[in-house]
């Protein structure tokens, strides 16, 4: 359970942004830079996930280079930070465990789950969506299309009530699935990530075979 930089935690109030980051681009530190500012977060802790359970069809990319990429596109952000919580333990990367070991190693600290608006849709079909809020408030991602029913919400999981904050960030158009499909289809991806996560994906020569079909992913169910 390893912070990377950032020193003490006592008395922050930390960002929790996972995913898998294959590869990060510029929407990640967008979006982790609109939460962070308009939830006043100290820091926020990127967590590259390990085995995610609701993406078990999908290919994930080496934890290795999934990490040296992430690594590479926060070295000018002083105050993101990685997190190796998912890729330091064995078996499903399930967020209410993250949060429950992310609670115990950097208590008393506040923590705040970041996530989009569509994953807050899905919370309560996702594994003990209870045990997530009772660690962390929800900092969500406004975004274009999603219907929200936080009443509905809150009704399967009463212990979200006050603990959801529903932030407008701009629209970007931007996923990693796209970035490796224009890799692979040999399009630039320039502005798209960070300039050294663009030469390291050409000097490795990742994505250049085009990803498989791959089933729509589903929420973290048990």
């Amino acid at each position: 359970m390893r912070t990377e930089g950032g020193g003490t935690t006592r008395s922050q109030r930390l960002g929790v942004f996972g995913g898998t980051f294959d590869p990060p681009h510029l929407g990640h530190l967008i979006i982790a830079t609109e939460l962070r500012h308009a939830l006043s977060l100290d820091r926020v802790l990127f967590v590259p996930a390990g085995r995610p359970p609701h993406k078990r069809a999908q290919i994930i990319g080496e934890d290795e280079r999934r990490l040296a990429m992430l690594r590479l596109a926060l070295a000018d952000a002083p105050n993101f930070d990685v997190n190796l919580v998912d890729l330091d333990r064995h078996g499903p990367s399930y967020t209410a465990d993250t949060i429950d070991l992310l609670h115990e190693q950097l208590q008393p600290a506040e923590l705040v789950f970041l996530m989009g608006e569509d994953s807050l849709r899905d919370l309560p079909a996702w594994h003990e969506p209870e045990r997530i809020v009772a660690r962390a408030e929800l900092g969500v991602a406004r975004r274009p299309g999603v219907e929200l029913d936080l009443a509905a919400i809150y009704s399967a999981v009463p212990t979200a009530c006050g603990r959801v904050h529903l932030v407008d960030v701009p629209e970007i158009g931007i996923s990693s699935r796209d970035l490796r499909r224009r890799v692979a289809d040999g399009r630039p991806i320039r502005f798209q990530v960070p300039r050294s996560v663009e030469d390291y994906i050409r000097r490795h020569g990742l994505y250049r075979e085009a990803s498989p079909v791959r089933p729509t992913p589903q929420p973290e169910q048990v």
